[in-house]
């Protein structure tokens, strides 16, 4: 399992960012605070607090890579 931090403040960014996830076959968690949701749900994404960065956790080895090089303009420092 591989954890980033992401910032996704505002509504292009929370769309483009489940467009693009969605095209993998892997898991995806958003941790923020003690909510655990589904990083796939558009729904689910709007239900945390999205001013602040949040935690994503992705379940995949094998394409861990190319998920990362894809989620690059979401993942802060």
């Amino acid at each position: 399992m591989t954890s980033v931090k992401i910032s996704l403040n505002s509504i292009d960014k929370v769309k483009n960012f489940v467009n693009d996830i969605t095209r993998f076959d892997s898991d995806f968690d958003l941790v923020s605070g003690r909510y655990v949701i589904d990083a796939k749900s558009i729904m689910g994404i709007f239900s945390l607090d999205l001013s602040k960065p949040i935690n994503l956790n992705i379940h995949s080895e094998k394409e861990a890579e190319a998920i990362l090089k894809t989620l690059e303009p979401y993942i802060i420092s």
